[in-house]
């Protein structure tokens, strides 16, 4: 198989430490600043840090109290997520302006197929610069991107020129930018896996190309087709403009640890309406209902129940939800509760065809 044979012009736009940014942006105090949003210097998590914290090494999904002690003078906001949804709409209208292949992965990031656009523009390079600079235009933001034959190496290559930039790996690049590249840099390979490869020899795309399919399937299952792939430029993946939700839920971090199943009954309450008003909001019920616990250790545990019929109300959601609560006993503090639900009956709807758009001519013009 030839990449040539699947080539696209994709742009992955992501936006510069987006929740960050907005705050610095609302709050003209803030800009400049070492910024947290989330968690707090005793408490919870980190969602986001300005670029000016990362310099410390704070980053996402960091505990509020070691963000802290990286940098003491860090200021912590609360999170606005209403907010952050408002921009992100005006951002996505901006995107449907070139396309209509756009498939979100978050509020501040999506892939854009614009092999063919509305502006019957060749190059993508171009197309992806005037989107970024609407984007400023219209909410005083930065964005950066990648731009390449596939979303697997826009991806990569979007985080090349943060913040506020931009790259574009051809195709006559391809080959050469994956053989040179870090392995820890190939989207999705994790710390895990990354460590694993190193073990095995392998610290570059070059070092990946060398092993043998067989190789790469006895040491990492079905995902070493997919990085025997990958290494050679291949990545079937459409952009999917309908994305199917698979879960949603609800969980908050508690300022102290509480021990009392009382005192967590109410907090679930409190998650519950909120997990109804997304499934509300979503239009769509769940067969799977989970409950997760964070202790005071930071150990996680989920208790999770599969129902015959679906649900979606507060009511039901509790009754079940205090079923798995008094499973089994409580066995620390809990600093964390959530409810989930999976197994939706979302409407499988049918992504827009992309196989049958020109490519030949299109593919022959600038990239």
């Amino acid at each position: 198989m030839d990449f040539n044979e699947h080539l696209r012009k994709i742009i992955h736009v992501d936006m510069d430490a987006f929740y960050a940014s907005v705050e610095q942006l609302d709050d003209p105090s803030l800009e400049g600043k070492a910024l947290a949003v989330g968690g707090s210097s005793k408490r919870g998590v980190v969602a986001a840090a300005s670029y000016e914290a990362r310099k410390f090494g704070v980053k996402s999904a960091m505990s509020g109290r070691q963000a802290a002690r990286l940098c003491p003078h860090l200021i912590f906001v609360r999170p606005r997520f209403e907010r952050y949804k408002d921009i992100s709409q005006q951002i996505r209208k901006i995107f449907f302006e070139y396309t209509d292949l756009v498939e979100p992965l978050s509020l501040d990031e999506a892939y854009l197929d614009v092999t063919v656009n509305k502006f019957d523009f060749p190059s993508a390079t171009v197309l992806a610069r005037e989107i970024r600079e609407k984007i400023k235009a219209k909410t005083g933001l930065n964005a950066s991107a990648g731009i390449s034959i596939n979303k697997f190496i826009a991806k990569i290559a979007s985080d090349i020129n943060k913040p506020n930039g931009q790259k574009t790996i051809p195709p006559e690049k391809v080959i050469d930018f994956l053989e040179k590249l870090d392995i820890r840099k190939f989207y999705g390979v994790g710390k895990v896996t990354q460590d694993k490869m190193y073990r095995l020899g392998i610290f570059t795309g070059a070092d990946l190309k060398l092993k043998s399919l067989d190789y790469l399937q006895a040491h990492f299952s079905k995902s070493g087709l997919h990085y025997y792939n990958v290494v050679r430029g291949i990545h079937l993946s459409e952009v999917k403009p309908t994305r199917i939700r698979k879960s949603l839920g609800a969980e908050r971090t508690f300022s102290e640890n509480i021990s009392s199943e009382i005192y967590m009954l109410e907090k679930l309450e409190d998650i519950a309406e909120e997990v109804e008003r997304r499934l509300q909001n979503s239009k769509v019920a769940g067969k799977t209902i989970t409950l997760k616990l964070k202790y005071s250790d930071f150990s996680i545990q989920t208790r999770s129940k599969t129902l015959k019929l679906f649900i979606a109300s507060k009511a039901l959601i509790m009754e079940e939800t205090k079923a798995l609560l008094y499973q089994e006993p409580i066995k620390d503090s809990i600093r964390l509760l959530g409810i989930s639900l999976s197994n939706l009956n979302t409407e499988q709807s049918k992504p827009i065809k992309t196989d049958s758009l020109p490519k030949e001519e299109q593919l022959k013009l600038p990239f």
